[in-house]
């Protein structure tokens, strides 16, 4: 079973149901997803929103390990992404030898404003966390009071590691910065992240891979009425 933790925000929760759609329309193996939605993480997850965080999952990503009883891998993403491939080609990508994977972006965006007005935040490893590969047994420093306490820049530069060299890499194709990283064919993206607003957001509509995203949207909301029991 391939476990997957999607961040959840009520105010672009579209952008989780099109993102689960386009994983299970093309996975080859079981997957289970879960929404990390914060009316449901109230026994494990207290800290108080911080002015800086874009998302109601900024934080509580990091819980991840915990909730998989420090057991096995999980994979974690954002919820403003597309899945173009099949998940179980990163599942794949499992390496022992490091505590968690990541997509090693070097991204210093320009802008100082994000979707719906957030503040657009720099920092080194900026996005790494946006995309991680659990393996959960080596994670342990992640208990429920260190991700409560925790500063964000610990958290988000994963400073809960003994150091940089248990983080892997994954391939590019596994976040693709959406309108930051040069626009690709798509036979090249696995997994599009738009990181400064999806395409559900008026503002962003016109964004990179906008077409793919709707064309999912609608796969979501089709049901064919033709081939239902009678």
């Amino acid at each position: 079973m391939i476990r997957i933790f999607v961040g959840y925000d009520s105010r672009e929760a579209v952008a989780y149901h099109v993102l689960s759609h386009s994983i299970l329309s093309r996975a080859s193996e079981p997957v289970e997803i879960a929404p990390l939605m914060l009316s449901q993480l109230k026994k494990v997850f207290w800290r108080e929103s911080h002015p800086l965080q874009s998302t109601d999952f900024s934080f509580s990503r990091f819980l991840v390990p915990l909730l998989c009883d420090y057991q096995g891998w999980a994979l974690f993403c954002d919820s403003d992404m597309l899945m173009l491939d099949d998940v179980a080609s990163v599942w794949a990508e499992r390496d022992e030898n490091f505590a968690v994977q990541v997509v090693k972006h070097d991204h210093k965006p320009s802008e100082s404003k994000k979707f719906l007005d957030q503040s657009q935040s720099r920092y080194q490893k900026k996005n790494w966390s946006s995309v991680m590969l659990f393996n959960n047994a080596r994670c342990k420093a992640l208990t429920t009071d260190y991700v409560n306490t925790a500063t964000g820049l610990e958290l988000h530069q994963f400073k809960w590691l003994k150091d940089d060299s248990l983080i892997g890499d994954l391939p590019a194709r596994w976040n693709h910065l959406v309108d930051y990283d040069p626009e690709l064919p798509q036979d090249e993206v696995s997994f599009l992240h738009y990181t400064e607003g999806g395409p559900y957001f008026d503002a962003y509509k016109n964004c990179g891979y906008a077409d793919l995203w709707f064309t999912e949207r609608d796969k979501v909301n089709h049901a064919d009425s033709e081939h239902l029991p009678q």
